[in-house]
């Protein structure tokens, strides 16, 4: 799911900035930006993260800044202080005029970045309050998908009592069908003398080819169980994508078994429904 939080947090004159965003992704990818943190706090930045989200492509942006100065840059008073001298000695001795302060800026290690410590306290504490907000929206995000996956798999449970209702029906139209080819194929006199008993053994060849009675059990479980998983208030993303392969490989099955044109046109609209569920079920935590 996708999602923003930000948390700001300040300690010992530090003030840390902590952003995060979080889009679709199928697996948790997560990267670090902004502050040099020391590794430590790297690796509890890390941790956290990972505690709290399972899936998505994750950027955490973190700013250290000490306040009264500008944000991402400090001045290192001391090194400021050494490199004047230096420079107004050396004026001295080639009797020039003294340096002045943009020269003596300009000198190495004097403007440092302040977004570099070695101690990163504020920083966790913005992460704790970005991961809150982050959370939050999408947990809203994820009771508007909630109500979407339970509408998709309601049609799915419509369309798979509608497929038993027709299946029920399939041997003796299959009856009525090889009834009628034979008396396109025969004549009259032939079809006096045809066996009843061969008859009936062809259709119910034809009844076993076309059975479709396991996988619509089997479809019925796969329905419930993502049901259910939708209701649940763990993270279910992973479960529910094993389940939209499975339910996609009874519907076609079933529709590979199927000599009835209703039952072909249901399995046509039963995976158009499905594929709206499996772009969703990228979504789910």
């Amino acid at each position: 799911m996708t999602g923003f939080g930000r948390g700001v947090a300040e300690q010992g004159g530090l003030r840390a900035t902590v952003d995060i965003r979080a889009v679709n992704h199928r697996f948790l990818d997560l990267k670090l930006r902004g502050a040099a943190l020391s590794p430590a706090t790297e690796e509890a930045v890390a941790v956290r993260v990972r505690a709290a989200l399972e899936r998505g492509a994750v950027s955490v942006s973190i700013h250290i800044g000490r306040e009264g100065t500008p944000s991402g840059v400090a001045i290192d008073t001391d090194a400021a202080e050494s490199a004047h001298r230096m420079l107004a000695s050396l004026a001295t001795r080639l009797h020039l005029p003294g340096p002045d302060l943009a020269l003596v800026l300009a000198q190495p290690g004097v403007i440092v970045s302040a977004e570099r410590t070695d101690d990163d306290p504020p920083v966790l504490a913005a992460l704790d309050a970005a991961l809150a907000q982050l959370g939050n929206m999408r947990a809203a995000e994820g009771e508007a998908l909630a109500t979407e996956l339970r509408t998709r798999f309601d049609e799915l449970t419509a369309l798979r009592t509608q497929i038993a209702t027709i299946a029920a029906s399939v041997p003796q139209q299959l009856t009525r069908r090889l009834q009628d080819r034979i008396k396109k194929l025969l004549e009259p006199q032939e079809l006096a003398t045809l066996d009843p008993a061969r008859l009936a053994q062809e259709v119910a060849l034809l009844a076993d080819r076309s059975d479709v009675t396991e996988e619509l059990v089997r479809l019925s479980s796969h329905l419930d169980q993502a049901k259910a998983l939708v209701a649940a208030t763990t993270s279910v993303g992973r479960r529910l994508d094993f389940l939209v392969q499975e339910i996609g490989r009874e519907l076609n099955t079933i529709g590979s078994k199927s000599t009835v044109t209703e039952i072909s046109s249901a399995i046509v609209e039963g995976k158009a429904v499905l594929e709206k569920v499996r772009e969703q079920v990228q979504n789910v935590e």
